[in-house]
Parts: C-alpha cells; structure tokens; sequence
C-alpha cells in the first residue's frame, strides 16, 4: 500500500472529545493501529503530546479540587480553634479586672504570655508546652507570694527563684496545675496534629498530582484518545473498560497511595470525635481563666501554710527597713462565695462544636477513596461512552466491544496490563516518599489521640509551592498554623518482586534490606 502524504492543521487547544477535522489517507504511524488514517506521523506525534498535556492537566485539576476541600476545612477548624483561645484569653482579662484587678494590672504579661505560648504551640512553634505551663505558674507563684507575703521582710530576686521551685513540691495551687496541664495538654496536642494532618494531606495531593506522565502512559493516552480521530471515528468514544484499563496503569503509583492515605483519614477522623469527649476541647479552653482563678483561691486560703513552709525551704528572708506595699494587696482577696469554679458551657458552643466535628468528618469521609476512584472518576460519561454503548465505542483497535479483563488497583495489579507497559519492579519514588509522610502523619496523629506530644520538623521550605494554598513562612504567626511535616528520612527503599521481567523504563535502584531495617530503627528512636 502506498503513503499518501497531506497536510492537515491541528487545533493545539483541542479538548479529548474534540473532533479532528481532514481527509483519511494512508499513512503508517507509530501508536495508532495501522490502516487507513486521517494523521500523520508529525500529527500523531503533535496529538501524543497534547494528550499527555491534558492528562496530566486532568490529574491536576482534580488534585485542585480534593486540596481546596482540605483548604476549606483547615481554614474552619483553624478559625474555630483560634477563636477559643481569643475568647478564653478575653474571659480572663474580665474575670479578673472584676474581681483581681490590681494583681492582673501589675502582672497582666504573665497571663499574656501564656496565651501567645499556646497559640504559638497551636501554629507548630518549637514550643515545649510542659515547659510553658511550669513557667506560668513558677510566675504566678512568684508575683502572688511576693505581693501576699508579710510587708516585714524584703524578698530578693533570688529568694523568689527559690520560691517559684517549690511549686511542684509544696503544691501552692493545689491539683489546679497538674489537672489543666494534663487537660490543656491534649486538647492543644490534639488541635495542632489535626491541623498538621490536614496540611500534610494536601501537599501529598499537590506532590503526586504533578508526576509527570511516562512515556508508555503517553503512548496509551494517544491511542485512547486521539487514535480513533484518526481512523476517522471522531464522534465515537472509548469503550469504559477500556478506559478505564489505560487509567488504572497510568495511575497504578497514585493508587498505592491508597491504604495509608485511608489509614490517615481513619485517624483523623478518630482525632475529630475526640474533640467532643469528655471534657469537649471548647470546655478545656473555655475554663482556663475559671481554673487559674480557682488556683489563685486556693493559694489565697492557705497563704500562711504556704510561706511556713516556704521559709523552711528557702529560709527566712530579710526583715525590711520599711513596711511593704504588699500589705494592701493581701487584703484583696477573692470572695469564694461569689466565684464560680466550673465552666458550664452554653447550647450554642456545643451546638458549634458538634457543626464543626460534623462538617469537617463528612468532608473527610468523602475524599477516602480518592486515590482508587481517580480512574473511574477521569473515564466519567464525558470521556467514555456508557453502558448502552459497549458495542458502538472504540476498543484501541475499531469501533467495537471490548473484550478484555479490567486491572485492579495499584502497581502490582498492572503486570498484566494489556494498555499499559509498566515495570511493577520500579515504582515511583516521589510517590513512595509521600506514602512514607502519610505513614508518619498517622502515627503522629495515634500518639496525639493518647495525649503525647507531636515532634514535629519545621519543614515550610520542603512543602512550600505554588497551588499549596497552605499557610508558610513567618506571616503563619497571624493567619494559621505554619505547613510543617513530620520528621522522615528523604530516601525510601522497596524490595524487588522476584521473578519478574516486565518491560518499563524506570531508572530507579534499590538498596539491600539491610538499609531499609536501619531507616526503620532510626524513627523508631524519633519516637
């Protein structure tokens, strides 16, 4: 059969199922089945790479979609979350400029640093929460025995040093300390790994959602998409398995992604509801200001106990020349009758609380099987013809049925893959290191769900990038928690399958098992 060579213009903007408008000739090309055909090869080459342009512009735009979902609920939880902490600071400052307003007066930076220190905690600062509540109340101590202690004695740098170290050991404010530590403790500890689960999870969709398309899945992107054009079957759309073959192997990387990606949505999910148990994380943040004044109170009452056994431990300080101004302050007291020690919450902030956990778990459930329903999602009625039309849609070959097994998910299920040429021994390394952050992230988020503090690495310069939408860099301190990551090794390892000989073109190596048992070791001791 001769080559007839022609000229035919090709729209560059061209859509998928846009039609491909010339005169069928005879050419034989590279992707396309041979036969009569309306392209050439420089055609078909133009056409391959459009296909690829809009394949991964597809996979991008749903990665969009999935990251302002996640964007939308880091947004509301933070406002919410942050809301407490101004509402609760506030309630503090009128609680005691009612009742303690010459003490609040003269040490209002004391209360001002503890909020800024859990708020900068909350953001993912490298702040040691445990540090920050002793700190607060070894202040606390300080300033409230320096104004209550009898007006005789002079009362040095040192011995209120020595003073503030006797806080955990003489008690001075009673169970109030160790209680709201403990309370405070899991509630931030909570907030901040959900808000991190969320930052995370987006630049996992942002990272994968740009590996680029490999050579193989460009050639069957060309043959689904634009190969019928060119047989002149415009007009006709891909039979919906085979469509749905050729995403499964184009996209068997991302869906490894799967498991850990569900586990990860799991834990959230599990940090979410415990926003409302026992006592909710509304009531924690709400009643601080109540609990330090009830500390305050306490102390109040056994002042004389106190300092008896302060002197004991510090000795007895010098006598004053002159009689000290803390005379006036011993006598403002805090009236206990007129003091409510526990928080009641009102209907509309567990009402907001219970929106909140409800929206936010709703989304989360939705985006779960993302990665697994990404193919079926891309072969959608407006690629792939329907049901009713499985013997009139293009099979790769000719209008007609296909006849042929669809693939399961993920890279191992691709070996036989009749669409796709993939060496399943060869995974993607971009992708395997976002599985690994997914890995982490849960495991964060486990510890988190028992009260253990997150050790996170401050890492916004790694996950910074166009399309983010996530908070970095210093301007977070005003407008949300900073994007940082779990602390991970950058190099992740995976054994060859044996035996197996599938053609590919991955260049990656992989290292002995030895090194990957001394990754492992290595976080398990960051644990």
């Amino acid at each position: 059969m001769p080559i007839t060579v022609f000229v035919c213009t090709v729209d560059k903007t061209l859509n998928m199922s846009s039609p491909l408008s010339c005169v069928c000739v005879g050419e034989h090309l590279r992707i396309c089945p041979q036969g009569y055909t309306c392209c050439t090869s420089a055609m078909e080459e133009t056409l391959s790479n459009l296909s690829r342009r809009e394949f991964e512009g597809l996979v991008r735009e749903a990665g969009r979609s999935l990251q302002a979902s996640l964007n939308a609920q880091y947004r509301s939880f933070d406002t919410y979350f942050t809301d407490l902490l101004n509402s609760s600071e506030r309630s503090l400052q009128e609680s005691f400029l009612a009742k303690l307003s010459s003490l609040y007066s003269k040490n209002a930076p004391v209360f001002q640093d503890l909020y800024t220190d859990l708020r900068r905690y909350y953001r993912g600062s490298a702040v040691n929460l445990e540090e920050t509540l002793n700190d607060f109340w070894a202040r606390l101590l300080e300033r409230l025995f320096k104004a209550s202690a009898l007006p005789q004695y002079t009362l040095t740098d040192d011995y209120l040093e020595c003073v503030a170290k006797q806080t955990e050991t003489l008690r001075p404010f009673g169970d109030v300390p160790r209680d709201l530590k403990s309370k405070v403790t899991r509630a931030l500890v909570a907030a901040r790994s959900f808000v991190q689960g969320l930052t995370v999870s987006g630049e996992v969709v942002r990272k994968v959602s740009q590996v680029p398309l490999s050579p193989e899945c460009t050639r069957a992107m060309m043959k689904l998409v634009y190969c019928p054009h060119c047989r002149g079957l415009a007009s006709v759309k891909p039979c919906a398995n085979y469509c749905r073959n050729v995403m499964k192997g184009c996209l068997a990387n991302q869906a490894d992604l799967d498991t850990e990606w569900q586990n990860l949505i799991d834990t959230m999910l599990q940090v979410a509801s415990s926003f409302s148990s026992d006592p909710s994380v509304d009531v924690v943040i709400y009643s601080i200001p109540l609990r330090i004044l009830g500390a305050i109170l306490y102390m109040q009452e056994n002042t004389e106990v106190f300092t008896s056994k302060v002197f004991q431990a510090c000795g007895t300080p010098r006598v004053a020349g002159t009689q000290s101004s803390g005379s006036e302050e011993r006598k403002k007291r805090v009236n206990p009758a007129g003091t409510t020690m526990e928080y009641k919450p009102s209907p509309t902030a567990g009402a907001q609380l219970e929106m909140q956990i409800s929206d936010v778990s709703s989304k989360l459930r939705e985006m779960q099987q993302y990665w697994v329903q990404l193919p079926a999602a891309l072969c959608s009625s407006k690629v792939a013809a329907g049901a009713a039309s499985d013997d009139k849609c293009w099979n790769g070959m000719t209008k007609a049925r296909y006849l042929l097994e669809v693939m399961g998910d993920g890279l191992a299920s691709q070996i036989n893959n009749p669409e796709v040429d993939i060496d399943i021994t060869k995974p993607d390394m971009t992708i395997r290191q976002q599985i690994m952050q997914l890995k982490i992230m849960t495991n964060r988020l486990r510890n988190a769900l028992n009260g253990n503090d997150v050790d996170f690495q401050d890492a916004s310069d790694d996950v910074s990038g166009s399309g983010s939408g996530m908070c970095t860099g210093e301007s977070c301190a005003h407008n949300g928690p900073r994007v940082i990551v779990p602390k991970a090794d950058s190099t992740r390892y995976y054994n060859h399958p044996e035996n197996k000989k599938v053609k590919g073109t991955g260049t990656q190596t992989h290292p002995s098992i030895l090194l990957l048992l001394l990754s492992l070791a290595t976080l398990l001791r960051r644990r």
